[in-house]
């Protein structure tokens, strides 16, 4: 197949990939808190919906209320992250009390919530380059993997994910490993620049397993089907979710 090809079957995954990368350049060079917040709030939203549907839970406009309002406490609260454990001692007082809560209804507050906190206490805390650092490890951990792949992969990763396989996942975490520490050289020094690189690219092949494994149990394809030719929010941030949480512990461990 030849590569005009490959774009025009591709066509609407290409316009849509050069608008979000539009949208998150611009975004990213504004560097203005109430806009990041903002942004991510926005797939936030979405990615909470996917995720109400992957675990079969019926539609509940009291669930969309409480995720709005954790996000509105992040925007004035300083420790976004520290709300996931709020939530976590509210839910299980819930239970408690009850006896029989529904324990299905903190899986969303689980996953995606506690990692949009995270993203947005990354930004706070270390500013926009550990965003950007954040996504030249993920984002080459999945060019990587693909490439690597089809070059060269001949043993199944896992059966989560049958086409991904285990010479493609070690040569995306290669690459976006050595591409991280060239990123993260300009916030930290050399060695917690390799290994943050590291443990957030390995961390980010398990995000997108993750919804994978998510999709699979829902009998679904993709999360979604807002974004024309890459499916929904989760689909596109997947490993963003894993990786970020691993990126913001690692640094204020290392660092």
């Amino acid at each position: 197949m030849s590569l005009f090809s490959f774009i025009s079957q591709n066509r609407a995954r290409f316009i849509t990939g050069a608008i979000l990368i539009a949208i998150v350049v611009s975004i990213g060079l504004i560097d203005n808190f109430f806009l990041m917040w903002l942004f991510l709030g926005i797939v936030y939203l979405f990615s909470f919906y996917e995720a109400m549907r992957l675990f079969h839970i019926e539609t509940n406009n009291q669930m969309y209320t409480y995720a709005v309002v954790i996000w509105l406490l992040a925007l004035i609260y300083p420790n976004a992250d520290d709300l996931f454990f709020v939530v976590a001692v509210i839910f299980a007082s819930l239970l408690a009390y009850t006896r029989d809560f529904n324990t299905k209804l903190f899986l969303p507050f689980l996953y995606p919530t506690a990692s949009f906190l995270f993203l947005l206490a990354l930004y706070h805390d270390f500013g926009v380059n550990a965003l950007f650092w954040l996504l030249v490890v993920v984002a080459l951990t999945d060019i990587g993997a693909y490439f690597t792949g089809k070059m060269i992969g001949k043993r199944p990763f896992c059966p989560t994910s049958p086409n991904k396989t285990i010479e493609g996942v070690v040569g995306g975490v290669l690459v976006a490993t050595f591409a991280g520490f060239f990123s993260g050289s300009t916030l930290v020094d050399w060695p917690q620049a390799l290994v943050i690189s590291l443990g957030v690219s390995i961390a980010s092949v398990f995000g997108d397993l993750f919804e994978s494994y998510l999709k699979r149990e829902a009998g679904v394809k993709d999360s979604g089907n807002i974004l024309p030719g890459h499916g929904g929010a989760l689909d596109r941030v997947d490993g963003y979710l894993f990786g970020g949480i691993v990126m913001v512990l690692l640094l204020r461990g290392l660092v």
